[in-house]
């Protein structure tokens, strides 16, 4: 993984790019708790207990958990605990620049190598327009940046709710499953967004 710059996005206005951080262990606590033994609150309550810790400069932080690690954390979530985080607004945009920052440092460079496209993210129950937190995912010959704001048109436009947009990323449930269960809306490339995730090697959990 290439090193990460210091976090500075909290201290930006809100349309910016999101850019890799520096990693302070967080890995052992992470791998300590196990989500299934706190109700939805006390979940909540974690989140934004580490969320405050790392905004008081104390090293702990998201930022701090290796990808593997998030992804496994992510995995053992119910969808309740998904939900129940992606309703609080300040936890949800950190957890979706975690997952878009990650993203970014684990695309797989040689299957995206010849690849250019642009895909915008619109995650349901949001405070932008139309009620939708928005996104965008640059792939670039190789690299790949996000934002949260559009500077491009989109090849695909993919509007889904953020937990199982979460649940879709650890891996226990499949973007093509989601189509199939009408739980995701596409415009655009149909083809290109089932595929999507495979142009990334995130651990599997």
């Amino acid at each position: 993984m290439p090193e990460r710059r210091e976090r500075s996005w909290r201290r930006k206005p809100k349309w910016h790019r999101i850019e890799p951080r520096t990693i302070h262990d967080l890995d052992g606590f992470a791998e300590a708790i196990d989500p299934a033994k706190l109700t939805p609150a006390q979940f909540v309550r974690l989140i934004e207990v580490l969320d405050d810790l790392g905004q008081s400069g104390t090293g702990l932080e998201f930022a701090g958990m290796s990808t593997h690690v998030f992804i496994r954390f992510l995995s053992r979530c119910s969808r309740d605990h998904l939900e129940a985080l992606m309703e609080q607004p300040r936890l949800r945009q950190v957890v979706f620049e975690e997952v878009f920052s990650r993203m970014t440092d684990h695309l797989d460079r040689q299957r995206a190598a010849n690849l250019q496209a642009v895909v915008h993210w619109r995650f349901t129950g949001g405070t932008g327009d139309g009620g939708f937190d928005r996104f965008e995912t640059v792939i670039d010959n190789g690299t790949c940046e996000s934002a949260d704001h559009p500077t491009a048109d989109a090849r695909v436009t993919i509007t889904i709710a953020p937990a199982d947009f979460l649940r879709a990323v650890a891996g226990t449930v499949s973007l093509p499953m989601l189509f199939l269960s009408a739980k995701v809306k596409v415009k655009g490339d149909i083809a290109f967004a089932a595929t999507l995730i495979s142009y990334f090697d995130l651990p599997k959990n």
